[in-house]
């Protein structure tokens, strides 16, 4: 069955339609917070309001005793595990002798209406000492004198990464260096966390929750239960965005105990505020970094200094610190490099997985270094990377070959040569300030920067990654149709659809137009993680493996001339499971940082143009523009919505979101004034889409939804730079960053 046609109608390379997005648009769908059963009891969750305290006692009694509470739980009722995590199980399911930071679970209430289970938990009295709080990084790094937020030291992980001479043995005509600072962004997906947990008869739970990852939820959740994973269902509920915060467990395994002790659903929804101290964040940094180039900026040495807040519990720091430390020089031919990348813990707000893992810290810092080099050297800032530019069979400082297509210099001279935005604004409300009318462009300056970055896509340092698809083809009402059933979670990245597309590939041929995905869940083996830009490769290899399967199974009982109908009709339903994995990758050498720790590279450039109001501070991003290059296009639609999603929430990195942490306490928990880009600060896009196949993947296809929003920041925060002249080290920038004085 090797002939037949790979490019079918609704099949991989076209704009179909997502099944899950009409409902979206009008409302109708259901997403985890709408989950209802009737008899269903509310639950709810203390937090501390300290960052660092020791905890004297609790007392539920005052909570017990209000009307509709149906239960109190501490850390007592925990019935297994009192520990979880994603890489370490140094989280509390309930808070046992301290907390660790602003917001940390103490105690759980379930009651007959939400608000009184709200109620309930504040009347639960919990006697705290408040104690120091760890909250500077780099005291928490490097100071023998500082607190220990956990037995033994606060680095979490310290990946150098040495190539070539050390940089202090190398004549440099050129050095620039400079300090570079990334604020707390956070992934502000929309549906809040959310999920209904329900008893079952033979004394598990089934769960039904907006996660990432399923089967890494209930391999956390079944040891804290005391329960065999078995006995711990998981369906993914409709979700509401996730960005890398839904990695982590949130009111996972406090709605299940709930539920078990109290025998009854038990539903569980955060509100806005609650959701910002319920998931982590992406990292903030501190970066040090300095280039050496030859006089015509060719790039000698970078040293780099890489320092990531973890916050107060592990989560998946030390993979992060992985990412920033091989890609802490971008994309970039680089032969003498020390690189020191830390993770540490501190009693800030937990942090973890973000859209871009690591890598976009390290970009803004390295892309701010090519612009100060061009300047330095004289040249153009698009010329100083096309010089230095990576390509196939170019090293990476960790030594991995790039083994797939490359063509950054084509990419970088393709979006030079893309036309540039008309030079006056359309109107008043095209100005810094929009409808606020705060100038008539009489302090308004343009500028037009760039950004380069490189992803990682799919686990990588030797993480066992895979994933199952099982494929059913069987006659309904007389026709073929095929059942696709996977653990990979939707999240509204557009899976569903592009396993449809897939099936339809592989068994169109054969005359299968009818393609069902079933929902989501733990009784078919795992499917990892929807992060790390990779279901389309793993999960879409898997469907396809499993669809080839099927299609050898039927390639001896369709010889005779019979219909596929008539084969199905005869001899049943035709089932098949397959795993698929990429190949292999391998830990960075813990002292060199050398070793080929990632599956696939994947690049992304950016140009903005922004207008600046100079005297307020106020910035207009009147286009981005950008080039990527995704090896093979599955659904161009579905992929340019990716790039426009990356892109803005790199803008809005780049220019308002940030959590504000003062003393490890959040300032700002609320969408009032936690700042995200809407449609009015999201500027027209122009964008290029390459396809150079990579040989190693499913179809050649490359993973999309993360590097756009490397490339983005860097790109906004120099064309800033290049309108106000402003040096502007630290993202996001503000008004007060900007504003001229006199």
């Amino acid at each position: 069955m090797s002939g037949i046609e790979t490019r079918h109608s609704r099949g991989v390379g076209e704009s179909v339609l997502r099944p899950d997005g009409t409902l979206k648009v009008t409302g109708e769908f259901a997403y985890s917070s709408d989950l209802y059963l009737a008899g269903m009891v509310w639950g709810a969750t203390l937090r501390s309001p300290h960052p660092s305290a020791w905890i004297r006692s609790i007392d539920i009694g005052p909570a017990l005793a209000m009307p509709g509470v149906v239960a109190v739980l501490t850390h007592e009722d925990v019935p297994g595990a009192k520990f979880y995590g994603l890489e370490r199980a140094d989280q509390p399911v309930l808070a046992v002798d301290q907390v660790r930071y602003q917001g940390e679970p103490v105690a759980l209430v379930a009651a007959d209406h939400p608000e009184r289970a709200r109620r309930a938990a504040a009347a639960v009295v919990v006697e705290y000492e408040v104690r120091e709080a760890v909250t500077d990084p780099r005291r928490a790094a490097f100071n023998p004198d500082c607190p220990q937020v956990h037995e033994g030291g606060n680095v979490l992980r310290h990946q150098p990464v040495r190539t070539g001479l050390d940089p202090a043995e190398v004549a440099a005509e050129v050095v620039v260096t400079g300090e570079y600072e990334v604020g707390m962004q956070d992934q502000a997906f929309l549906g809040p966390e959310s999920g209904l947990a329900v008893p079952a008869e033979d004394g598990g739970v089934d769960l039904f929750v907006a996660t990432q990852w399923l089967h890494v939820d209930r391999d956390q959740i079944a040891p804290c239960l005391g329960l065999p994973p078995e006995k711990v269902r998981l369906a993914l509920a409709g979700v509401g965005g996730a960005f890398g915060a839904r990695e982590d467990l949130s009111m996972q395994v406090h709605a299940c105990m709930l539920a078990l002790r109290t025998g009854r659903p038990v539903k569980m929804v955060y509100t806005r505020e609650e959701s910002f101290f319920g998931h982590v964040h992406r990292h903030p940094a501190r970066m040090r970094y300095e280039h050496g180039a030859t006089r015509d900026g060719r790039l000698l040495y970078v040293k780099a200094e890489i320092l990531l807040d973890g916050g107060a519990y592990c989560s998946s720091s030390p993979a992060v610190v992985g990412n920033a430390a091989s890609l802490g020089v971008g994309p970039y031919e680089v032969p003498n490099v020390r690189v020191d990348a830390y993770g540490v813990y501190t009693n800030n707000p937990p942090c973890g997985a973000m859209r871009g893992f690591g890598a976009v810290q390290a970009c803004y810092a390295y892309e701010s270094q090519m612009d100060r080099l061009a300047a330095a050297c004289g040249l153009d800032p698009v010329e100083v990377r096309v010089r230095n530019a990576v390509s196939a069979g170019s090293a990476l400082a960790t030594g991995q070959v790039i083994d797939s297509p490359a063509p950054l210099a084509d990419m970088l001279r393709e979006l030079a040569a893309l036309p540039l935005p008309p030079e006056s604004p359309g109107g008043l409300f095209d100005l810094p300030g929009g409808a606020g009318r705060t100038t008539r462009g009489e302090g308004v300056r343009r500028g037009v920067g760039y950004g380069v970055g490189i992803k990682n896509i799919c686990f990588s340092e030797g993480f066992d990654d895979y994933s199952t698809a099982r494929i059913r083809l069987e006659l309904l009402g007389g026709e073929p149709h095929a059942l696709v059933h996977t653990a990979a979670a939707e999240v509204g990245q557009g899976l569903v659809m592009v396993q449809e597309q897939i099936a339809r590939t592989e068994l169109g041929g054969l005359g299968v137009e009818r393609v069902t995905i079933a929902p989501a869940d733990t009784s078919v083996g795992s499917a990892g993680s929807s992060s790390a830009s990779r279901q389309s490769y793993v999960t879409g290899g898997a469907v396809r493996a499993a669809c080839l399967a099927v299609r050898e199974r039927l390639e001896t009982l369709l010889s005779g001339g019979a219909t596929l109908a008539e084969v199905l009709d005869r001899h049943g339903p035709v089932e098949e499971t397959r795993e698929y994995r990429h190949r292999p990758t391998f830990p960075l050498d813990p002292v060199t940082g050398q070793g080929d720790s990632h599956t696939q590279l994947a690049l992304c450039v950016h140009r903005a143009v922004v207008d600046v109001d100079v005297e307020l501070g106020l910035v207009k991003v009147v286009e981005l523009a950008a080039v990527q290059d995704v090896g093979r296009i599955l659904n161009r639609l579905a992929l340019e919505g990716q790039i426009h999603g990356g892109s803005a929430q790199g803008l809005g990195l780049a220019l308002m979101e940030e959590i504000q942490v003062r003393g490890g306490r959040v300032l700002n928990p609320s969408f009032t004034d936690y700042l995200i880009p809407t449609i009015l600060d999201m500027p027209p896009m122009r964008l290029s889409i390459l396809e150079n196949p990579d040989p190693h993947a499913p179809y050649g296809l490359r993973g999309a939804g993360e590097p756009p929003t490397l490339s983005s920041t860097p790109a906004v925060a120099a064309a800033v730079r290049a309108a106000t002249g402003r040096e502007l080290p630290r993202v996001p920038i503000r008004p007060h960053d900007i504003a001229l004085s006199g």
